[in-house]
């Protein structure tokens, strides 16, 4: 049997370091915003043959005077171009410079756009609110759902402190996959997207899931009088459900490498969010929910 309430101060200081990392990096660095949320365009565009060395690539693009910009090659012959510019003269300048340059490598070398988006930051903006509302709207929710779903739970722990544990929880599971693209947009400038927002919803979905069947398990356990004493059948409840935890959780991440591995660059880093969110949740549902729960009853006790 896994000893989970024992060491539960070990789990704590675990979570907390990266927790504590995470808001380091996010009031550090700050969110490298996309165009969703900013304003701006994207261009991507393939060479069908020699691509342009990234380096002239920039050069092409100071040429035109575009302003603020981004360049990365997605594939090989395959580059992303990020505009804060969003004028559609800009883009066919663009298009047409980067045609002009290949072709210079080759003549038969041509630069093809294979597709164009672009944002006001009017609309980037109200998607900030929009995205805010949405994640305070799902926490009360879940917390409410939580509340009512435990009330006949009043001893030894009130039924909203389920609800007040799993937000701890829920908090710990956003967190740190926050704090890891704030390091990757900082590092390797991958941005925050309306993808993003929506792995963040995804994960609070399946976070509260697997924290709720080990509330569940141990509602279940009060009853039967199953424990020595509250910590012993948190304890045993936390080993019931480890295993199905575990199964489930590592069938979802094994699912989501594949598609950051052989997906296409438009769903890769929502799997990548969706895998760090979903593997902080399973942590949190057997380590730190239960254990809060514990915390709390001896709180209470002293």
């Amino acid at each position: 049997m896994v000893q989970v309430t024992k060491y539960r101060k070990i789990y704590y200081s675990i979570s907390a370091f990266f927790v504590l990392l995470s808001l380091i990096a996010i009031f550090t660095f700050g969110l490298n915003l996309g165009i969703d949320f900013k304003g701006g365009a994207i261009l991507k565009g393939k060479f069908t043959e020699e691509a342009l060395p990234i380096d002239a690539l920039k050069q092409s693009l100071k040429e035109l005077n575009v302003g603020d910009y981004v360049v990365q090659y997605a594939q090989s012959n395959t580059v992303l171009i990020k505009l804060e510019d969003t004028k559609e003269e800009t883009r066919r300048a663009i298009v047409n410079l980067l045609n002009k340059k290949a072709q210079e490598l080759s003549e038969s070398n041509k630069f093809i756009q294979e597709s164009y988006s672009s944002v006001g930051p009017s609309i980037g903006s109200e998607l900030i609110k929009k995205s805010i509302y949405a994640l305070i709207l799902v926490l009360i929710v879940i917390v409410i759902f939580i509340a009512i779903a435990f009330r006949k739970v009043s001893y030894p722990v009130s039924s909203w402190k389920y609800g007040f544990a799993a937000l701890v929880a829920l908090f710990h599971d956003v967190i740190i996959p926050v704090g890891v693209f704030v390091a990757l947009g900082k590092f390797y400038d991958i941005e925050i997207t309306s993808a993003f927002i929506a792995a963040i919803l995804t994960i609070l979905g399946y976070s509260v899931n697997d924290t709720i069947v080990v509330f569940d398990r141990i509602r279940e356990n009060l009853s039967r009088k199953i424990g020595d004493d509250f910590e012993d059948t948190v304890n045993i409840s936390v080993n019931q459900t480890f295993t199905r935890s575990i199964n489930t959780s590592l069938t979802v991440l094994i699912v989501l490498f594949a598609i950051y591995f052989f997906g296409g660059d438009s769903i890769k880093y929502f799997a990548l969010a969706l895998a760090i969110g979903i593997f902080a949740g399973t942590y949190s549902s057997i380590f730190i929910g239960g254990n809060l729960l514990v915390s709390m009853e001896k709180l209470k006790k002293s």
